[in-house]
């Protein structure tokens, strides 16, 4: 068996399906001669909207998300099947991934120090994006006979699209259940596939290592995919039951990593702050200076928290509460997690520790070559720079993040395919069997069409989704003050009561 062989025909047929796919979605119009992709303009624009419209939730809706977040409000009784935390969990298990780390380390390479700014920027502007979106998750939910939940996109999509008629609607929820069936094969699986394997070559030895020998990427992927299969068979309560333990595991274990690099080299500290601040609005070496580097973080912050994508919602609508208000509050928190705190992190310890693959990464961008990073494996030498079994733990994280991610996109997917094939238990086994065969894909393709293909589904995803919630903005600000009322009054049901 030519496994190689196997190797090379996967990676070859991703390579110009990648090129297809991006060339239509990521359309750019040249202002000043920067090219300016429309759709990074199209999320920019729906979070400054949706910001305004509901006067910065962000500010005053935080201390409340967390009150939800810790158990304060609620029934038991309350419709649904899993906890708000849970919830919280599942979907940052599915936005807290290797974008946060093999992205962020692409984007600093791309961009400069200065495309954290506006990495930032993005994910305080998406926390209001999640509000709306997720706010809706909840409203347009079925619960079914066996006490499972559909929620999301594919239950309030339909209802923002029938204005225009049946036809309309169905031809547009069935596009966006087409681009998130790809995008949770691809970036929500075969991303994090092939960087784990990535890292887990790189800390055994790399191409002289047993994981650099022909077929092992095959291997890798195999055992990967088994066991990813062994979770998600379950549904949505059993990956909630691994997420609530997995996340803040694998946020502790990342985050006091950073910390440890951040605190080695802290006089370095106010220097790379600059260097972020000054970067995104005087960078060097960017192709389309400002506008370029302010593109490269926005596009990365989107793959970072899927702001406006609709993906998270699936996971808020499985929430046990009678008020879909609720659930858009602790979505708040999701963006603000993951790129505010864990891709801020990233990029510090990589402008702080300055490794070598950085420099010679972002002295190829001034020089007009486009470098293809492996980013996971950037990070690592950062890590490196300080404590040489570094790389170790990075490797560790690197699997909980992948591994979580993975199960909640399988979630995620599983709902986009029983939309467009119904909802039965053969349909489900077979999405499964499927899901984990481009898990094993994922371990075999090259990075770069990896990225490409799912930025592309990613974005298609957030053209369909963003137009819907602007046609429902008159029911989330319905529901959102009817809410705001009661807990003012102090009629919200408390969990003690």
């Amino acid at each position: 068996m030519d496994v190689t062989g196997i190797e090379q025909a996967i990676d070859g047929f991703f390579a110009p399906v990648a090129d297809f796919v991006s060339g239509i979605i990521f359309f750019e119009l040249t202002i000043g001669g920067v090219a300016f992709p429309l759709i990074v303009f199209w999320l920019v624009a729906g979070a400054l909207v949706f910001t305004i419209a509901f006067r910065g939730p962000q500010t005053w809706g935080v201390g409340h998300a967390i009150e939800l977040v810790r158990g304060k409000f609620g029934s038991k009784d309350d419709p649904g099947e899993v906890s708000h935390f849970q919830a919280l969990a599942s979907a940052v298990s599915g936005t807290v991934g290797l974008g946060n780390i093999a992205g962020v380390a692409v984007a600093v390479t791309l961009g400069g120090a200065g495309a954290t700014f506006w990495m930032i920027v993005a994910g305080l502007l998406g926390m209001a994006t999640k509000f709306v979106e997720c706010t809706l998750g909840v409203k347009y939910r079925v619960e079914h006979e066996d006490g499972t939940v559909s929620g999301g996109p594919f239950r309030y999509l339909p209802i923002a699209f029938e204005r225009f008629g049946a036809a309309a609607a169905t031809v547009l929820t069935g596009i966006f259940a087409v681009a998130i069936f790809f995008f949770g094969a691809v970036g929500g699986n075969m991303f994090q596939a092939n960087q784990t394997y990535a890292q887990a070559k790189n800390v055994t030895g790399g191409e002289d290592g047993f994981l650099g020998s022909d077929g092992a990427a095959l291997a890798f992927g195999i055992v990967l995919a088994l066991l990813v299969g062994l979770v998600i068979i379950g549904g949505i309560k059993s990956i909630g039951k691994v997420t609530e333990k997995l996340v803040p595991a694998m946020a502790a274990v990342y985050v006091l990593a950073c910390l440890v690099v951040i605190g080695t080299n802290i006089t370095n500290l106010p220097d790379a702050v600059g260097q972020i601040i000054g970067g995104a609005f005087s960078p060097e070496g960017v192709t389309g200076g400002v506008v370029g580097v302010l593109i490269i973080g926005f596009q990365r912050a989107a793959f970072s928290n899927e702001a406006g994508v609709g993906s998270a919602p699936i996971a808020h609508s499985a929430v046990k509460t009678s008020r879909p208000a609720s659930e858009g509050f602790v979505a708040l928190l999701e963006p603000f997690i993951d790129t505010v705190i864990i891709c801020t992190m990233t990029a510090l310890v990589i402008v702080i520790a300055e490794p070598q693959s950085w420099l010679d990464g972002k002295a190829a961008v001034a020089a007009g070559e486009t470098p293809n990073p492996d980013g996971v494996v950037l990070t690592s030498d950062a890590f490196e720079t300080v404590v040489p079994w570094f790389p170790y733990v990075l490797a560790i994280a690197v699997a909980l993040f992948a591994f979580s991610t993975l199960i909640t996109w399988a979630y995620y997917t599983q709902k986009a395919w029983t939309h467009l094939f119904g909802r039965s238990q053969f349909t489900e086994r077979l999405f499964q069997v499927i899901f984990c065969v481009f898990t094993v894909f994922g371990s075999v393709v090259t990075l770069s069409d990896v990225i490409t293909l799912a930025d592309s589904m990613l974005f298609l995803c957030a053209l369909v989704n963003i137009f819907g919630l602007y046609l429902l903005l008159p029911v989330v600000r319905r529901e959102v003050r009817e809410y705001w009322a009661d807990k003012k009054a102090d009629r919200l049901v408390r969990a003690d009561s």
